[in-house]
C-alpha cells in the first residue's frame, strides 16, 4: 500500500504520540509499504514532506516547555503527500489533519485517524481537567473537525473506545494497542552506584497536571518507608519546576530527566516498582514498556484513564483520589518481595500481547478495510 501519515507532532520522542508515530511509521516501512509522512519535522529522508510551524507569540516558552511543535497547514505540501496514495492515516485533530481530511473527501480518498488527543489533555491545561461539560465540549469539537468524517478510528484502548462512542462518535472503531517496541525486553540491570540501598519508584510520563506527579510524591511522604524511597521521573515538561518545589522535604529528592528509549530500557530493569499515578490516558504506552521489562505497576483506578485495565488484581491499583492509599499500596511491594518476585513473572507473560508486530497486523487490516469501504459504492 501507499500509506500517507498526517502527523501534526513529530519531533523528539518526548511524547506518546511521537513515538506512537515514529514506531508505525518505520514498522509499515519494514513490511514493504511506502509510507509518506507530513509533518513539522525536518526530516532528511524519502518521502518526508516538511510543514511550517505555528508561532504562538508570548505562549512560545510554554509550548517550548511542553516538548512539541504544532505544524501549521499547507495544503500544496498535503497535495503533493497524497497524490497516488491508497489511503490516509491522520494522527491528530490539529490545524494540519483538519486541513487534511478537507482534501482527501474533495478527492474521495479513503482516510482513517487515530484518537491520541483525550479532552482531559486539553482541558488540564486551563484547570477544567475535573469539568465535564468542558470535556464534553472538547470531544464535541474533535468530532466535528475530523472525527465524524473519517473512514474508520484507531482507539488504542477499548477505555477510549467507549469514552468516545459515548459522545456520540458514531464511525467504527478498531481497538489496537499502539504496540511495544521489541527493544523494551527484561534483562537484569545493576542499580547504579550509590543507589543500591534504595528502594527505586519509576514513573514515565510529561511533567504535567494530568500526570499526577504530585499525588506519587504525596504518596512517598506518608509511606512508612520513605527515608528508603528513591523517585525517578523519566520525562519532560512544563511542570518541572512545580514538582521539585512540591517534593521538598523528602528524604531523596526525585532524580528528573529526560532519556531516550536506549537509556529508558535499562532503567525499567533496574528499579524496584513502577507506578502510575495519571488521572488521563488513553493507553499510557509507558506502563507496557514498563511491564514488558518486568516491572510490577501500581496504577490508580482513575475513570479516564485506560491504564488501569492492565492491573491483574486489586493489589495494582489505588484509589485515584488518596496518596495515603497509594503509600499503602507502596508498603505493601516493599515489605512483600516474594509477591514482587512472582507478580513480576505474570506481568512478563501477560505484555506479550502487546507486543508490535501484532498492532501492525490489526493497524494493516483497518486499513484495508477502509479502502475496501471506499471501493463500494463504485461497484454499485
Amino acid at each position: 500500500m501507499i500509506i500517507t501519515i498526517i502527523c501534526d507532532v513529530l519531533g523528539e520522542e518526548n511524547n506518546g504520540t511521537t513515538i506512537t508515530s515514529k514506531r508505525l511509521i518505520d514498522n509499515l516501512k519494514a513490511r514493504g509499504h511506502e509510507v509518506r509522512v507530513v509533518s513539522p519535522s525536518p526530516i532528511k529522508e524519502a518521502g518526508y514532506y516538511q510543514v511550517g510551524t505555528y508561532n504562538f507569540g508570548v505562549f512560545n516558552k510554554y509550548v517550548a516547555k511542553n516538548g512539541v511543535s504544532l505544524a501549521k497547514a499547507n495544503k500544496p505540501t498535503i497535495l503533493k503527500a497524497i497524490e497516488g496514495a491508497d489511503i490516509v492515516h491522520i494522527m491528530l485533530p490539529y490545524s494540519l489533519g483538519q486541513t487534511a481530511i478537507k482534501i482527501c473527501k474533495e478527492r474521495h480518498l479513503p482516510v482513517t485517524a487515530g484518537f491520541h488527543t483525550q479532552a482531559e489533555n486539553v482541558t488540564a491545561h486551563v484547570g477544567l481537567k475535573n469539568a465535564r461539560w468542558a470535556n464534553n465540549l472538547v470531544y464535541k469539537y474533535l468530532r466535528h473537525v475530523l472525527y465524524k468524517k473519517v473512514d474508520a478510528i484507531h482507539c488504542p484502548s477499548r477505555t477510549i473506545s467507549v469514552i468516545i462512542s459515548k459522545q456520540n462518535f458514531r464511525v467504527k472503531k478498531y481497538v489496537i494497542s499502539n504496540g511495544v517496541d521489541p527493544m523494551f525486553k527484561h534483562i537484569p540491570t545493576p542499580k547504579p552506584e550509590g543507589l543500591e540501598d534504595k528502594f527505586l519508584i519509576l514513573f514515565v510520563g510529561r511533567f504535567a497536571h494530568e500526570k499526577r506527579h504530585d499525588l506519587l510524591i504525596d504518596a512517598v511522604k506518608y509511606s512508612k518507608h520513605e527515608k528508603d524511597i528513591q523517585p525517578i521521573f523519566c520525562g519532560e515538561g512544563p511542570l518541572e519546576e512545580k514538582i521539585k518545589a512540591r517534593a521538598k522535604g523528602l528524604t531523596n529528592a526525585p532524580i528528573l530527566g529526560f532519556h531516550p528509549k536506549q537509556e529508558l530500557v535499562p532503567i525499567l530493569n533496574y528499579c524496584d516498582l513502577y507506578v502510575h499515578p495519571s488521572d488521563a490516558e488513553i493507553e499510557a504506552i509507558s506502563c507496557l514498556e514498563a511491564i514488558t521489562c518486568g516491572q510490577v505497576p501500581v496504577i490508580s483506578d482513575s475513570p479516564a484513564s485506560a491504564t488501569n485495565s492492565f492491573a491483574l488484581g486489586p493489589e495494582h491499583l489505588f484509589n485515584h483520589r488518596d496518596p495515603k492509599d497509594l503509600a499503602r499500596k507502596i508498603d505493601y511491594w516493599i515489605e512483600h518481595p516474594e509477591e514482587k518476585k512472582q507478580a513480576s513473572q505474570k506481568y512478563l507473560e501477560y505484555s506479550k500481547q502487546f507486543a508490535i508486530e501484532g498492532s501492525i497486523d490489526l493497524m494493516e487490516k483497518m486499513f484495508k478495510d477502509a479502502i475496501a469501504l471506499h471501493k463500494e459504492p463504485l461497484k454499485k
